[in-house]
């Protein structure tokens, strides 16, 4: 079962009535809506919340930290039953991380699927793969967006459909409507995560993590997830970290691995019960 719901500024969907409450927070940034798959499945067994993070403002310049902001409102109206678990993929990794380190005591718990990079040698090798990928029918299909597209946050949207297929090994066709993109947030948002690693914020703060967080990575995923794991772990020892083969960005939509992806995920979630 899912449920609407208006938060002031943002959209939020519910799913499930029964068990702890689970944030599931989506990537780009600015791209909701792709991870209603993720949502649906947890649902059988948590209370779900999928909040759609706050769009680009005229009167406003998206930060992290208005994120954050957002996302603790979030917390504040929708779970009530104790501290929650944030599931986050890609960006959505990296603003839960934001978030549990300005807010330690607020989470149970953190599951990074895919997660996100956090200095220029992982985003060297992220981009490295990508272009070994691409091959001259790709970039065939890259060179037109800007005509076929003048709409920036459209234009964005098909972007992210190429980049999905560079991204993944085999993925199945689910067929999900994803929401309107945001580029002008997406580049905000970006911009500020950039700006706070090069000051030497993150992953630094992250220290102040002390609830259980797993990495869940694809070996084919371009965000280098071995190189993320070590950084992180540096500073956050408790870090566990899982890994498939002939998996990209996106774990379950990849057919090797779908399957196994949400019982890693589910058992992993449930075996947390008795620490929250």
């Amino acid at each position: 079962m899912r449920s609407e719901k208006k938060h002031p500024l943002i959209k939020v969907r519910q799913y499930g009535r029964h068990g702890t409450d689970v944030l599931v927070l989506h990537g780009g940034p600015g791209a909701p809506g792709y991870m209603v798959p993720v949502a649906r499945r947890l649902a059988d067994h948590f209370r779900v919340v999928e909040p759609f993070q706050r769009r680009s403002d005229v009167n406003e310049q998206l930060t992290v930290q208005r994120h954050v902001s957002d996302l603790n409102d979030v917390i504040a109206a929708y779970c009530d039953t104790g501290r929650p678990v944030l599931v986050g993929h890609s960006w959505g990794a990296m603003l839960a991380l934001a978030y549990a380190a300005v807010h330690p005591n607020a989470v149970a718990a953190m599951v990074l699927i895919g997660c996100g990079t956090f200095d220029e040698a992982s985003r060297q090798q992220m981009e490295a793969i990508r272009q070994r990928r691409t091959d001259a029918a790709m970039q065939a299909r890259f060179q037109p967006l800007a005509e076929d597209y003048p709409d920036a946050d459209m234009r964005l949207g098909a972007m992210g459909r190429l980049m999905q297929q560079i991204d993944s090994v085999d993925l199945v066709s689910l067929g999900n409507k994803v929401m309107p993109c945001d580029a002008k947030g997406h580049e905000e948002t970006w911009a500020d995560m950039l700006r706070l690693q090069a000051e030497g914020v993150y992953p630094a703060v992250f220290e102040a993590i002390g609830v259980p967080v797993v990495m869940l990575h694809g070996d084919d995923d371009p965000h280098p997830g071995e190189m993320i794991r070590d950084q992180l772990a540096a500073v956050m020892p408790q870090l566990e970290y899982t890994s498939w083969p002939r998996c990209g960005h996106y774990p379950w939509l990849e057919k090797a691995v779908t399957a196994d992806f949400y019982t890693v995920l589910i058992q992993w979630l449930l075996s947390q019960n008795s620490r929250y």
